[in-house]
């Protein structure tokens, strides 16, 4: 059976080639029994002012789809 930590890979899988054409890259820190999932955003992506839309379009947009129980998406950067 997949995890939760699993299924969060493999949803920033599918977000990362994008990720890294900038320069960037995102890693998975922790889920909490809350529901929510906190990311460290790296290279690139930690000091880009589109980091926040990035976030809330693509990367938290994936995670859910994968994981709908997932509430909320935080970052923090590298």
């Amino acid at each position: 059976m997949i995890n939760k930590e699993e299924k969060i890979e493999e949803a920033l899988s599918s977000v990362r080639p994008f990720l890294m054409m900038d320069g960037g890259n995102v890693e998975l820190v922790k889920i909490d029994d809350d529901g929510v999932v906190t990311l460290k955003l790296l290279g690139a992506c930690s000091g880009c002012s589109m980091s926040h839309m990035t976030m809330k379009a693509g990367i938290e947009e994936a995670i859910k789809k994968v994981l709908p129980e997932v509430r909320s998406v935080i970052a923090i950067n590298g």
